[in-house]
């Protein structure tokens, strides 16, 4: 890969969520190592869960600031439905992580038992969550960490989401 290129980024529902939740797209958009995508069965629990989202969420996807994907490859068939055999993830986690790990991307998921199964598959696949993905937009310039901590409170006040931090500034 050119190094100039962008990475590719499967999101899970829980990080995808966290950025809708404070109408923050754009900073994924501008992120300049990342491109990121999301699966259909994540588009299909935003869908079903987070209905207040979708409109957020076609914006991004209409804007190009994500890309839909499909869990379609025989390989990446044979992943989805072998995790789906762990009735604890659910299916957007599922196809989040056989896309990441047949496609070999970075795989952005905050639930530590998805985050277990894509590492027991794929040991050395690259896992980040909301947090990491925060402190690479600090250090790339495209989010002060005033700001990053004034969406962290949001999280934390408005949408059942807390970091164990005080502040970004700890990583810096």
């Amino acid at each position: 890969m050119n190094s100039h290129e962008p990475e590719h980024v499967v999101l899970d529902t829980s990080v995808l969520i966290n950025f809708l939740a404070v109408d923050r797209m754009d900073l994924l958009s501008h992120h300049p190592g990342y491109r990121f995508l999301v699966t259909e069965h994540v588009r299909g629990e935003v869908t079903a869960h987070y209905g207040e989202q979708v409109e957020r969420l076609d914006a991004a996807l209409t804007t190009n600031a994500l890309e839909e994907t499909r869990v379609e490859a025989v390989e990446e068939l044979a992943l989805f439905a072998q995790l789906t055999q762990n009735r604890c993830l659910g299916l957007g986690e599922c196809a989040a992580i056989a896309a990441a790990v047949h496609r070999g991307h970075v795989l952005a998921i905050d639930d530590k038992v998805a985050r277990r199964a894509a590492l027991a598959l794929s040991p050395s696949i690259s896992v980040i969550d909301t947090q990491a993905l925060m402190v690479s937009l600090i250090r790339a310039g495209v989010l002060s960490v005033e700001d990053a901590d004034a969406i962290k409170t949001d999280w934390e006040r408005n949408h059942s989401f807390a970091l164990r931090i005080t502040s970004f500034r700890e990583f810096l």
